[in-house]
């Protein structure tokens, strides 16, 4: 038995990565890491209860907090809409569209899941629902043109997580409630750390095809102004479905979820238009829609009991508690509580993260003299890269399960994309007014509060 629990996280780390990389299922090697965690740890029970019985208690209670969310319910829908999409022509209708926009740019279509998870994420309100979606509509068709593969997976993984600096970000909001911080701000506060992001994104796939330009298809096509505007008319579709969707949300008529239950029917509107609305095609969306839901929700669930574990054995307030009584200073505390919730990111969900360490972390940071607003961002980008940190990294079990690659190659795929969000917490740390500039405008925020109200 072992009662530290700062070793008994590193032996149930390596646990857990042993089963990873041994091929278990995922879903299986998080519930199986937390009852190994449980069976190593001191639990001094009485004898009238055994350790099942509390293995089986928790396990219960944290599958039914885990998947008992009707916002959840908008993760299946939007994954349906990305099974329908991607057996309909608009998935081509969009790439069509922007050849011409995109031909002169190095990197052409790989900027795409950049856009795309972008404006999904504003949708969904969910990394893995966008991954999913997005991925779904993009992965075969920049396939199918010739572009490379892993550029491919790899922006997806990292413009996927975007989500959290877009609002509506659950993230931000659980935040703004525990920390009393303004949850407009914090809205605000993340636009241009997300827009600089998503720049830095681009820039790199930009960087990697000047360096070689055989990662995309070899094609010299030139388009006058008039060619280009032709081809936007095979965007109308793809724009019909974004209206729809976005504008309901943010006019205050939908939720996510509704809004995710009205972007299946505007598929089905666009799979009849496009004569591709056979049998076929709706059994075979609804079998995958359903497999891929099942899949991230059995990862849920997982991850839900391995927090439940952790926090019942004392992990992420070991480590808090760790890096208080250290003693640092203001440069070397943040460093250090970013390291922490890498560590954190690799066994628990971003939301668990929040939620379990913050109690702790955010006196001690505001007394180390970090603004509320700037230690909340700082915070939503950690959790950003826990999306891309093995073992539990949401995005990259996503993509694993709708490109059927490996997770080795999409770990290798992912890292420059994880580089460049840890460069996005350098970027903050140096020039934390990134944070602040749009939140000190009182017109910003006018209209903010404006558009809410509507």
């Amino acid at each position: 038995m072992i009662s530290d629990p700062l070793i008994l996280s590193i032996v149930l780390f390596g646990f857990m990565f042993l089963l990873l990389f041994a091929g278990l299922w995922i879903g299986f090697s998080l519930f199986a890491a937390g009852v190994f965690g449980m069976f190593i740890y001191d639990l001094n029970l009485p004898p009238v209860l055994s350790i099942w019985d509390k293995i089986g208690s928790l396990m219960a209670n944290s599958m039914y907090n885990s998947l008992n969310s009707w916002s959840l319910t908008a993760l299946p829908l939007f994954i349906f809409m990305g099974e329908i999409l991607f057996r309909t022509k608009i998935s081509t209708k969009l790439l069509n569209g922007l050849v011409p926009w995109l031909s002169s740019v190095p990197g052409k279509l790989l900027h795409i899941n950049v856009v795309a998870c972008s404006l999904f994420a504003a949708v969904s309100g969910s990394s893995a629902a966008t991954t999913a979606t997005v991925g779904k509509i993009t992965l075969e068709e920049l396939k199918k043109r010739g572009y490379d593969r892993q550029l491919a997976l790899g922006s997806l993984a990292g413009a996927g997580t975007l989500g959290f600096l877009i609002p509506p970000s659950l993230i931000m909001i659980i935040y703004g409630i525990l920390s009393d911080t303004s949850i407009g701000k914090l809205f605000i506060g993340g636009i241009i750390p997300g827009v600089i992001l998503a720049g830095m994104y681009s820039l790199f796939i930009i960087v990697r095809i000047l360096l070689n330009r055989n990662l995309v298809p070899q094609l010299k096509e030139k388009y006058t102004f008039t060619e280009k505007i032709k081809a936007s008319y095979e965007l109308i579709p793809v724009l019909f479905l974004i209206i729809i969707v976005l504008g309901g949300i943010y006019m205050g008529v939908t939720t996510p979820t509704e809004a995710a239950a009205i972007g299946v029917i505007g598929a089905f509107v666009l799979a009849a238009v496009f004569k591709n609305l056979s049998w076929e095609n709706f059994k075979s969306s609804l079998t995958n829609a359903v497999k891929t839901s099942c899949m991230i929700c059995f990862i849920i669930a997982g991850a839900g009991f391995l927090s439940q574990v952790v926090a019942f054995i004392g992990i992420a307030r070991a480590l808090s508690e760790f890096i208080v009584s250290l003693g640092l200073n203001a440069w070397m505390l943040i460093l250090i509580v970013g390291f922490m919730y890498f560590l954190l990111g690799m066994i628990l969900d971003g939301i668990s993260i929040v939620v379990m360490t913050l109690p702790i972390v955010l006196p001690i940071v505001l007394e180390a003299g970090y603004h509320p607003l700037w230690f909340g961002i700082f915070l939503v980008i950690m959790v950003e890269l826990s999306q891309i940190t093995p073992p539990v990294g949401f995005s990259l079990f996503v993509i694993e399960g709708i490109s059927g690659e490996n997770i080795t190659t999409i770990l290798k795929a992912t890292f420059p994309f994880f580089i460049i969000m840890a460069s996005m917490v350098l970027i903050l740390l140096l020039f934390p007014d990134v944070v602040f500039f749009l939140p000190s405008k009182k017109t910003v925020l006018f209209i903010f509060h404006c558009g809410v109200l509507l």
